[in-house]
């Protein structure tokens, strides 16, 4: 049995540090499977095609990037959780720990938003929220 899979349109939306914004639209899908609710969405970058899959759930959430960059950042609410990132010139560990987690999806609109502290070996913490909000693509 295949899941369905809606077509959404997906705004992403990045603050670091409360002064830095990186927006972005693209087009994916939203389905559930167990007991999550899964986008999936690819982006073009210089370094090429990034394929992304963002794990959403109430306490719980995991992003996945593959292609040009691979990237594994699990949030868990009030938790340290430790990730990895990397690029072509090495794989780096990471740590999130995760301030607030928000998802919601009704009649065909989701949000999907997350609070947390991104560490990457060792450099300084940045706050980062990323807001993703996403709907029904009618046909």
């Amino acid at each position: 049995m295949s899941i369905p899979e809606l077509p959404m349109k997906i705004h992403v939306k990045t603050t670091i540090d409360q002064d830095e914004t990186f927006e972005l639209t693209v087009f994916g899908t939203y389905f559930e499977k167990g007991n999550g609710a899964y986008l999936k969405y690819e982006e073009a970058m210089e370094e090429g095609s990034v394929r992304t899959i963002v794990k959403m759930a109430a306490n719980d959430a995991l992003i996945l990037r593959g292609g040009a960059i691979k990237m594994r950042l699990p949030f868990e609410l009030n938790r340290k959780m430790n990730g990895s990132y990397e690029m072509p010139f090495g794989q780096f560990a990471t740590v999130t720990k995760t301030k607030n987690i928000d998802y919601s999806y009704e009649n065909g609109k989701g949000f999907f938003g997350v609070l947390y502290d991104f560490s990457m070996e060792g450099s300084p913490t940045s706050t980062y929220r990323l807001e993703i909000a996403f709907q029904e693509e009618k046909k």
